[in-house]
């Protein structure tokens, strides 16, 4: 395995690469546009050959033949096993429980993995406005697992307090007393390494760093007291293969790769 040098290597890069990692034995995802399309790409040619994308448009099974710019491109229709009415992908797909990861972005996420997408700042006065939720409720509801790729690990992202809660994890649901099927975020892939938690009742916990990011770096980059496991691994770089399979068969037009 031939590893290549961190400062060749971009943000887009490390993270699509460690994200399709994650994804090894997983079977059905439900992918965001951007860094999961990349993700899901990768895994399919090297650790999950078999693994079914389902967009947030209802296609579900596609194979385009270059990278979509948005859900509703037409280049996810060509070659797609089928295209599901809204009622059919929520209804059917996801609270069937058909969804082994689904791939959540977000601004703010805090210590159990609830997620704001809305605002930053006051409510009523926000500093910045954001999409809001889309679909990201009834992925994290129904989802087996979740992921979430953060280009921006520092303490206003990775917050002991969300400005808005967009997107609750099952531990805020079930304090509702809402009972969610899924464990709700288990993976967090950062520029700076990996959170993880195994489900309800469990913070996020730091498991591995990448090359040259020591664990109190991580630490002063959150913003609440990170807990570390007992042996933090070092993540492995993007092999060369990886790389070039990146750059040359998934995104050669560089649509996300920055």
């Amino acid at each position: 395995m031939t590893t290549t040098a961190p400062e060749t290597v971009t943000s887009s890069e490390l993270l699509s690469v460690v994200a399709s990692r994650e994804l090894a034995s997983r079977r059905t995802v439900f992918a965001g546009i951007g860094l999961p399309t990349l993700a899901t790409e990768l895994a399919h040619l090297t650790v999950a050959s078999q693994i079914e994308v389902v967009y947030e448009s209802g296609v579900c099974g596609a194979r385009p033949s270059h990278l979509p710019e948005t859900i509703a491109d037409a280049v996810l229709i060509s070659g797609a096993e089928a295209v599901l009415s809204m009622p059919a992908l929520f209804g059917c797909v996801l609270q069937g429980g058909h969804i082994d990861v689904g791939f959540l972005g977000a601004a703010q996420i805090d210590r159990w993995g609830n997620l704001n997408t809305s605002v930053i700042g006051d409510w009523e006065r926000p500093a910045v406005r954001l999409p809001g939720s889309g679909g990201a409720m009834e992925v994290m509801a129904n989802s087996h697992e979740v992921f979430v790729v953060m280009r921006r690990h520092n303490p206003r992202s990775f917050t002991a307090e969300l400005d808005f809660c967009t997107t609750p994890g099952p531990d805020r649901a079930l304090a509702e007393g809402i009972r969610p099927l899924g464990a709700g975020v288990t993976r967090v892939i950062t520029e700076l390494g990996i959170l993880a938690r195994a489900g309800v009742g469990e913070e996020l916990r730091l498991v591995a760093v990448h090359p040259g990011v020591t664990v109190d770096q991580v630490r002063a980059a959150t913003g609440w007291d990170l807990k570390a496991a007992a042996s933090v691994d070092t993540v492995p770089p993007p092999t060369e293969a990886e790389l070039r399979l990146l750059r040359e068969d998934v995104d050669p037009g560089r649509v996300y790769l920055r």
